[in-house]
């Protein structure tokens, strides 16, 4: 199992959006290293949902990924503002995954986040990072959940 960080603007779909839904496809990332994070992603890796373009922007919740490697239905629309009309069907440009809620978390800010941890460790709090999908390692995600574990019983990384 491995960790990610995967970022929405919560105007367009936030946690709560996720929390009413319980299941989405994460559709619309149209970044080729974000693209590739996301076929790296198998069935039962862990998210943290971050809110971003928000204020403040911040980790708002955990989500599971239940299927992957899933043609982004997006770029086929043409009525979508995510169409790709280079993207052939029979060999899609655009793969993404379909998430689960698992729960909210209350908010560890990209402030609290900075302070935490080193560029290096967490890339979501290098300066000018905008990629949408980010790896996590496991001893980082142990130490994001420890930022909250407080306030969540029984808070720990399933394995």
């Amino acid at each position: 199992m491995q960790y990610w960080l995967m970022k929405s603007e919560p105007a367009v779909y936030s946690i709560t959006d996720l929390e009413r839904d319980r299941v989405t496809v994460w559709d619309g990332v149209r970044n080729y290293q974000a693209r590739n994070y996301l076929r790296s992603m198998t069935s039962g890796d862990v998210a943290f949902f971050y809110h971003s373009n928000a204020n403040p922007p911040g980790v708002a919740g955990l989500m599971k990924i239940v299927e992957s490697n899933i043609a982004d239905p997006t770029q086929f629309d043409p009525d979508s503002k995510y169409y790709d009309a280079k993207s052939p069907i029979e060999s899609p440009r655009w793969q993404t995954v379909q998430v689960e809620f698992i729960k909210k978390l209350p908010l560890i800010s990209l402030d609290r986040l900075r302070q935490t941890f080193t560029p290096d460790e967490l890339a979501v709090v290098r300066q000018g990072n905008r990629l949408s999908v980010l790896p996590v390692a496991d001893e980082i995600a142990d130490r994001i959940l420890a930022l909250v574990s407080d306030q969540i019983p029984n808070l720990t990384r399933s394995r």
